[in-house]
């Protein structure tokens, strides 16, 4: 049982992660064992996210500290928030831990301070990665320069083919 000075913490601490975030994913958690919420844990400390389970009044208060008014009453079942600095590497890790584990549901979340439906998190969550958008760019900006030089070889590659024909010929 938590003190109300530690309950004060909690929130206090909550409150400023939430701040410092981009985005927010409710779950509902009811049934998951325990090794599994150990494993969904150390995938998403991996990816900077960080799950927290805490008593639905303290999150309410933590949101209400960072700005964001939502019904976390009205949530279902034991409620963790995953927190995260990215925008959707909470909502993809814990969309791909659920399909292989019924036991962990997408209840809501937040992005940039605005609620989402489960819905929502659940699209979110099917948006490639920063690494993946960054390497689709430049794989965009480099496609122009790897053709020019295809042709530019082509060129070069033709010229030796008549040099060789020429000299077989000789």
């Amino acid at each position: 049982m938590l003190t109300k000075d530690q309950k004060k913490q909690l929130v206090k601490d909550l409150s400023e992660k939430i701040k410092a975030s981009k985005s927010a994913v409710f779950v509902d958690y009811k049934g998951l064992k325990v090794k599994d919420l150990s494993e969904l844990k150390k995938e998403l400390k991996k990816n900077k996210v960080h799950l927290k389970v805490v008593k639905k009044t303290l999150i309410k208060r933590a949101l209400k500290d960072s700005g964001i008014e939502m019904d976390v009453k009205g949530l279902e079942g034991q409620v963790a928030i995953a927190i995260s600095e990215d925008e959707i590497a909470g909502a993809k890790i814990i969309d791909k831990f659920g399909k292989t584990n019924e036991n962990i549901k997408i209840l809501a979340g937040i992005l940039q301070k605005k609620l989402m439906t489960s819905a929502e998190v659940k699209a979110l969550a099917k948006l490639p990665g920063k690494e993946e958008m960054l390497a689709k760019l430049v794989s965009t900006i480099n496609a122009p320069v790897s053709g020019f030089v295809n042709v530019l070889a082509g060129n070069i590659r033709g010229l030796v083919q008549v040099l060789k024909a020429v000299s077989e010929k000789k």
